[in-house]
C-alpha cells in the first residue's frame, strides 16, 4: 500500500465503525401486543387439548358434574323419539352415569315397569340410586358389571341403550352382541354419541351394528352428535363373519364417519 492510501483507508474504516455502533446501540423497536382475541383463543385452545388429553374412560367420578349437562342432539324428546319407553317395560341402560337419562326414562315405565343400569364403577351408581331416591323412584336396579359380558338370560329386556358410554368400553363390538343377546324379539337397542375422545362415529358403529346381527331402524343427529335405533336382524349373521367384520373395524380408523 502507497503512502497516500493508508490515511483514505483508515477514514473508511472508521466510518464502518461508526456505522455499526450505531446500528447496535439503537433501540429495538416494541413488539405489539397480541389482540385480546387471539389470547382468549389460545388459552381456549391450551384448556381443550388439556381436557382432550385427560379425559380418561371409563368417566372419572370426580368430574360428574359434567354428566349433568344437557347435549346438544342428544336431548329428552329425541331420546324419547328413538328410544320410545313404554309403561310396563323392562329396560336395560350401560353407562348410565350420574343417572341424567335414568331419571328421565324410569317414571314413563310406570310402577309396573323396571330400569336395570348398569355400569363398572360403583360409585355411579350409588349416585344413580341416591337420586332415585330423592325423586322417589323405587322401578330401578343397580347392577355393577362389565358390559362385555352382561349378567342377564337371553331375551330379557324390552331395550337398552347407552348414551355416551359405547365408546369409553374396551371392544364396543362385544357390547353390540352382548345387547343383541339379551333383547327380546322386536326388542330394540339405541346407541347416542356425541364427538369427545372416546366418540364412536356412526358410520363404524353401523358396521358393527350389522356384524352383531341389528339393523338400523332409526337415525337422528349428525355423526359428531346422534341417536340410532338397531333391532335384532330377523336373519342371524354368521359367527365367523362377524367376528371377522367386528375385527377388521377395530384395525381401521376409528375417526371415519
Amino acid at each position: 500500500m502507497t503512502p497516500t492510501a493508508q490515511p483514505h483507508a483508515t477514514h473508511q474504516i472508521n466510518q464502518q465503525e461508526n456505522t455499526m455502533h450505531r446500528i447496535t446501540t439503537a433501540s429495538a423497536a416494541p413488539i405489539p401486543a397480541p389482540p385480546r382475541w387471539a389470547v382468549a383463543a389460545g388459552v381456549g385452545a391450551a384448556l381443550a387439548a388439556a381436557w382432550w388429553l385427560s379425559d380418561k374412560a371409563p368417566y372419572p367420578y370426580a368430574q360428574r358434574g359434567l354428566l349433568d349437562v344437557p347435549l346438544p342432539f342428544l336431548t329428552a324428546d329425541r331420546m324419547d323419539a328413538v328410544l320410545q319407553p313404554r309403561p310396563g317395560e323392562r329396560i336395560l341402560e350401560i353407562g348410565p352415569g350420574t343417572g341424567l337419562q335414568s331419571l328421565h326414562v324410569a317414571p314413563q315405565l310406570g310402577p309396573a315397569g323396571r330400569l336395570d343400569v348398569l355400569d363398572i364403577q360403583q360409585e355411579m351408581l350409588d349416585q344413580v340410586m341416591r337420586r332415585a331416591e330423592r325423586d322417589g323412584l323405587a322401578t330401578i336396579r343397580p347392577t355393577r358389571s362389565d358390559a362385555r359380558e352382561l349378567p342377564y338370560a337371553d331375551e330379557t329386556f324390552d331395550a337398552v341403550y347407552a348414551v355416551t358410554a359405547l365408546g369409553e368400553i374396551p371392544e364396543p363390538d362385544r357390547v353390540l352382541r352382548e345387547a343383541a343377546r339379551v333383547l327380546a324379539p322386536g326388542g330394540r337397542l339405541v346407541i347416542g354419541e356425541f364427538f369427545d375422545r372416546h366418540w364412536i362415529p356412526f358410520g363404524r358403529l353401523h358396521r358393527l351394528a350389522d356384524a352383531a346381527g341389528l339393523h338400523l331402524t332409526e337415525r337422528r343427529g349428525p355423526s359428531p352428535a346422534y341417536l340410532a335405533r338397531f333391532q335384532p336382524c330377523t336373519v342371524g349373521v354368521p359367527v365367523h363373519q362377524s367376528e371377522r367384520l367386528a375385527h377388521g373395524d377395530r384395525d381401521t380408523n376409528g375417526g371415519e364417519a
